[in-house]
């Protein structure tokens, strides 16, 4: 008898794996990611002759609230046409009864990744503007993400930022119901788990990727959760591309009546380079308080502008001579052409007298 060797089992184990596509218009190329809930996998779509992302819901049998999540999933991105959300393209089922939708394939590096390329800091605010942009328009539509995270971001090839992974989305309009079908399902990402493979789909679990959810979701307060939770989840991603490192909670005690209280080093305790504007934009957005936070994404955004402008932003008020140093920073050259012109004046009209 001839025995088949491991990487032969695993090949048969994979295909076997692979869906059953044949009554859709795609062709799976390769698996590209895996989770609790779906699979994703590099597709080609036969007719438009493109490649597309696929995502598959794992569970061949028909479960009806998982079917129905990820419908809901692709119906919220598909509802967000944005540059800086990926697009829907189709939304289908399987011959198995499995649920699957189609969307755009992006090629490039994951925030993360791209962060650790050693991208300077100014390159790495622009990103940061562009997801602070996209999710203001997700919240004018009435969508909070609720697992934004470095890890459900693209950098494209082209330099294109997309905000990814809506699978635990809410609809502002559902926002005060508890006990809603959205809320049952609720999922939750391992931080030491690697992010294609970490995702857990549990029942009554608290949605949110630690420590990059906001207070209120580490405490299950679903009522809480709105788009002030994004705004947390944005000033701990700002933390990570500042420190190069998530921010790191610390809890207290909890005390009789309140919840128990977080505390986090500051980005400058980090890393000392970090300007007291940029911290202060952080720390406001991390505030422990939703009330404390930004009250948008589009004003977190114009902060992160002025930042790049080296103007005063709102978080941060500055003494007189800060104001001076930054006045200073920001016309350096024009300061400096005015002194030489004054030093050369001087020096004609010495030689002049002599």
């Amino acid at each position: 008898m001839k025995w088949l060797s491991d990487n032969t089992i695993e090949h048969l184990r994979s295909i076997s794996d692979v869906p059953d596509f044949s009554t859709t218009k795609y062709r799976v190329v390769k698996e590209i990611a895996r989770g609790g809930m779906g699979t994703v996998y590099l597709a080609q779509d036969v007719e438009l002759g493109r490649e597309v992302a696929v995502k598959v819901l794992n569970l061949p049998e028909l479960n009806s609230d998982l079917a129905r999540r990820m419908v809901r999933e692709a119906q919220i991105i598909a509802g967000l046409e944005h540059p800086g959300i990926v697009p829907v393209h189709d939304v289908g089922t399987l011959r198995d009864g499995r649920v699957f939708y189609a969307m755009k394939f992006v090629r490039g590096n994951r925030l993360d990744e791209y962060a650790n390329q050693s991208a300077g800091l100014k390159e790495r605010l622009r990103k940061f503007q562009s997801v602070c942009d996209a999710v203001a328009f997700a919240h004018a539509h009435g969508v909070v993400h609720r697992d934004l995270k470095p890890q459900n971001i693209m950098i494209g090839s082209f330099g294109e930022v997309l905000v990814l992974d809506w699978g635990v989305a809410k609809l502002l309009s559902k926002v005060r119901e508890v006990a809603s079908e959205a809320d049952t399902l609720m999922l939750v990402t391992k931080p030491e788990a690697p992010a294609e493979n970490s995702i857990d789909t549990l029942q009554g679990t608290i949605i949110g990727t630690p420590p990059y959810m906001s207070p209120e979701q580490s405490d299950g307060e679903v009522q809480h959760v709105d788009e002030r939770s994004d705004i947390y989840s944005l000033g701990a991603i700002l933390y990570f591309l500042l420190s190069d490192q998530p921010p790191a909670q610390k809890s207290t005690a909890r005390s009789p009546g309140n919840a128990a209280s977080r505390s986090i080093p500051s980005p400058r305790q980090v890393n000392s380079k970090v300007s007291k504007r940029a911290e202060a934009i952080c720390l406001k957005a991390m505030a422990q308080s939703p009330a404390d936070r930004y009250a948008t994404a589009a004003e977190m955004s114009l902060d992160i502008d002025r930042l790049l402008d080296a103007e005063s932003v709102s978080a941060y008020r500055e003494n007189v001579f800060e104001r001076l140093a930054r006045w200073f920073g920001k016309n350096r050259f024009l300061v400096l052409l005015v002194l030489a012109y004054l030093l050369m004046r001087i020096f004609l009209l010495l030689t002049a007298k002599r």
